[in-house]
């Protein structure tokens, strides 16, 4: 089975420009869970409390999306931002445009265009980062043999979590998922069944 890849945000960003006198200012951010968003968009109403939006949209994993218009005309701010962030393959992201009105309208189509351009440049500016489904374990054994399973280890990319030299050598790693039988199956033959792998949990994670 093909390993499951999550992108999200790289870092967090801060675009703007100006559309016809209105300014907007985008913002995108990697949250955890649905309360780290709403805590972060209060935390933007407040810091741009004088402004005449703050529109936002999130997406949390493969079941939470959520989005406000803030007393844009209905579709033409928060649809928009949700679909950049839908087009962009991103998850586990906010972003939240702010708007200064510039006394010029903009229309609906020019709403949706503005809102759409500003999350895209925050999600473009953040970067993509690129999380994967590992398997992590943990394997005690002797110093003789330390040697050959760490070469073993380089060979497939694994993280190496920790490292602990007492009267045998314990290590705790991580293999991507799709990787994990057919390296736990080389082990057994290499070492003749005498190196065993124990299994902690699953995880999401970058390389």
């Amino acid at each position: 089975m093909p390993n499951k890849k999550i992108n999200r945000p790289r870092n967090t960003a801060n675009i703007e420009f100006v559309e016809r006198k209105s300014v907007f200012i985008g913002f995108s951010t990697f949250v955890e869970n649905e309360e780290q968003a709403l805590e972060i968009i209060k935390q933007k109403k407040k810091q741009y409390a004088d402004a005449t939006h703050n529109v936002y949209a999130y997406v949390i994993g493969d079941s939470i999306a959520r989005y406000s218009d803030d007393n844009e005309p209905q579709g033409t701010a928060g649809m928009p931002v949700l679909n950049s962030i839908r087009m962009s393959g991103i998850s586990d992201v906010l972003v939240v445009v702010t708007r200064y009105f510039g006394g010029i309208l903009l229309g609906a189509g020019g709403l949706v265009r503005a809102y759409s351009t500003a999350a895209s440049m925050a999600l473009d500016a953040g970067g993509i980062k690129i999380f994967e489904s590992y398997n992590t374990y943990n394997v005690r054994l002797s110093y003789s043999d330390y040697g050959k399973f760490s070469t073993e280890l380089q060979s497939i990319d694994a993280i190496i979590d920790d490292t602990i030299f007492e009267d045998e050598v314990s290590i705790k790693f991580a293999i991507k998922e799709d990787a994990s039988d057919t390296f736990i199956k080389r082990i057994t033959e290499i070492f003749a069944g005498k190196v065993l792998i124990n299994f902690i949990e699953s995880r999401i994670d970058t390389k």
